[in-house]
């Protein structure tokens, strides 16, 4: 097998190129003219700008990030293409034309086509197309496009989900230059609800002051979805532009398969220095990352690992945290043993929901070299005020038409959680076992 080689674009400049040698192997290197570029910003931080050239393992982790976290989506798309489903650059060479952040993974021979920007390139749809979209997706969760569109895309996660552009109160599907600007996700069989949870908790998490993206739960000819307003799209002088973004885990050049901290993923304290250390404003980002770890610990986020915390990449090296994303709770589910649920980063010495009090929050902000009292206080406000917003903005959804059986139960499973946490807050003694 010859040398093969994507090219790599962000809004539309050639920054680089990925090689695959005869061995299978990938390296990345950046092109001369983007690393000459005075605006000039990194593919990753795992793959600074002062190398030229940077080895399999860098590049690996972060096409991997950019793919679903779906062994079915993967293994289907690796038949309809006929490449292996193990092979990050063979699947992003099919369906890297559109993925998370500012960059397009584009074979050679695509480049032209890719480059442009026309209105032909937008395949417009019906709210029935949508519809009947979403019940496939729901069927198949690699159902994200159908075989005669031209435009494909990618997005990291494990629920199904399908990325449109709304232009002017249209849908459609874009290909060539033109981006998605929203995340469709159905309803999830295992966990029904679900959209209606992820919008409240989205919701929920910008009343309590976090930065979070903008959702609503829609239906499309009868089909339900939550439809997220993507963060690393911008229009600038009438022109739709990617913004670019990356998780940790593809900052830390970590594999998305060891994305919770128990299977080897990054920690607290390591997102923390990363942010420390390249953030543009450090001390907010660091103090917004805490927050939000702590809000997941209130209303039982159990799947904020470090694929659900990104970094955007702005004009002048500019870099902060991203808004928070697939927020959700587990309290709803009764299939969930509460007595076991574990948060995906740990904190203090404990992942146990149940068993972090006071002290754990002390060790991890000591270990993090954090204001222990300043953090503490904003913890104890934001579980004083949770029952409260929870309450109003339950209100407020029902008043807006959005309504699920699972609504009904969330606020009151939020309060009981929110005291229970300020009561743990509330006592000074290290008498607890640490898990």
């Amino acid at each position: 097998m010859s040398a093969q080689s994507l090219v790599v674009l962000m809004n539309g400049t050639m920054i680089g190129e990925v090689i695959r040698d005869r061995s299978g192997r990938s390296r990345f290197v950046y092109a001369n003219a983007w690393r000459q570029q005075h605006n000039a910003i990194p593919l990753s931080l795992s793959m600074p700008l002062v190398r030229a050239e940077h080895p399999h393992a860098a590049i690996d982790a972060f096409m991997w990030g950019l793919l679903p976290d779906n062994e079915q989506t993967l293994t289907r798309w690796a038949n309809r293409f006929h490449v292996s489903a193990r092979n990050a650059f063979s699947l992003l060479s099919h369906i890297g034309e559109d993925c998370a952040g500012a960059v397009q993974f584009v074979p050679p021979e695509r480049l032209d086509a890719v480059q442009v920007t026309a209105e032909e390139d937008i395949v417009w749809l019906s709210e029935a197309d949508i519809g009947e979209r979403l019940r496939a997706l729901r069927n198949d969760p690699s159902a994200t496009r159908r075989a005669g569109d031209h435009g494909q895309f990618s997005l990291a996660g494990a629920q199904p989900k399908t990325a449109l552009l709304l232009r002017d109160g249209r849908w459609g599907v874009p290909a060539g230059r033109t981006p998605t600007t929203h995340i469709l996700k159905p309803p999830s069989d295992a966990f029904d609800g679900h959209a209606e949870n992820e919008h409240f908790c989205l919701t929920l998490a910008r009343r309590l002051g976090l930065p979070a993206a903008y959702s609503e739960v829609r239906r499309f000819n009868g089909e339900a979805a939550i439809v997220v307003t993507r963060f690393d799209r911008i229009e600038h002088d009438g022109q739709l532009l990617r913004v670019h973004q990356e998780d940790f885990c593809q900052a830390l050049a970590i594999s998305p398969t060891r994305k919770y901290q128990n299977e080897g993923g990054p920690s607290p304290e390591a997102i923390v220095d990363a942010l420390r250390t390249h953030s543009s404003a450090p001390a907010r980002d660091v103090d917004t990352f805490i927050d939000a770890l702590a809000f997941n610990w209130l209303i039982a986020g159990t799947d904020a690992h470090a694929k659900n915390y990104a970094l955007l990449f702005g004009g002048g090296g500019r870099i902060r945290l991203a808004p928070l994303y697939d927020l959700g709770s587990a309290l709803p589910y009764p299939s969930l043993r509460q007595d076991k649920l574990i948060l995906a980063m740990k904190i203090g010495n404990t992942y146990r929901l149940r068993d972090i009090h006071r002290h754990h929050w002390e060790k991890l902000l000591r270990s993090a070299h954090v204001d222990v009292d300043a953090a503490l206080t904003r913890i104890t406000a934001m579980a004083t005020a949770l029952p409260d917003h929870a309450s109003d903005l339950s209100r407020f959804m029902r008043s807006e038409g959005v309504g699920h059986p699972m609504l009904e139960r969330l606020p009151s499973l939020l309060a009981m959680s929110a005291h229970d946490k300020l009561a743990r807050l509330s006592r000074t003694d290290n008498s607890h076992d640490d898990a």
